[in-house]
């Protein structure tokens, strides 16, 4: 008797998917056909910089990058604020978290703010590595759009509790998330990220 099509099928998926494995070890993967890009700058008196790209993945978008200056081993809250502007030297003229569509503060997973984003865990080095999947926020689809928005690292953890903004402290990194695809919002071109 022979063996049915699906035990033939699935040992080839098992070694299909470790030659893709493999050859992934080799391989650089793919950029994203469109990405932004925000350049985190330090407000007055910190020291907070870094880069992120944001690229869609069907409905959710992908944030990842590298930001400095954090506190050693604190979190620290971060957000999607409604405007794109850092002018202030303070981070307040980015305004308050995008919110669309009026609902509370809250951690991704409830309900909350369509800018409210996960705490940055910063390691003993005052770095965070950051890659993340958001939900319901997608790139280029109206008043939830985070390009043209700006990116605030704050001070202090979020609680996820406090109105209208988790008693997140002061603004210590303002960053404006370009609309341009594979360019930051000065215009310069930049490049995804390999890994």
């Amino acid at each position: 008797m022979f063996p049915s099509p699906r035990r033939l099928v699935l040992p080839m998926l098992f070694a299909t998917a470790g030659l893709t494995g493999l050859a992934g070890c080799a391989a650089t993967p793919p950029s994203p056909a469109a990405y932004s890009v925000v350049t985190l700058q330090p407000t007055g008196g910190n020291s907070t910089a870094g880069m992120l790209w944001l690229a869609q993945q069907g409905s959710q978008v992908l944030l990842r990058g590298e930001i400095t200056g954090l506190k050693p081993g604190q979190a620290h809250g971060f957000h999607v604020h409604e405007k794109g502007d850092c002018s202030s030297g303070d981070g307040v003229s980015a305004g308050g978290h995008l919110n669309p569509d009026g609902k509370p503060h809250g951690a991704p997973g409830a309900a909350h703010h369509a800018g409210d984003l996960p705490s940055l865990q910063a390691d003993a080095a005052g770095r965070a590595q950051v890659r993340v999947l958001v939900e319901g926020t997608v790139l280029g689809s109206g008043p939830a759009d985070f390009a043209g928005k700006g990116l605030i690292v704050h001070a202090s953890p979020d609680d996820y509790t406090t109105q209208p903004t988790g008693n997140s402290g002061a603004r210590i990194a303002c960053g404006v998330i370009s609309t341009r695809s594979g360019q930051d919002a000065s215009g310069r071109v930049v490049r995804y990220p390999a890994r």
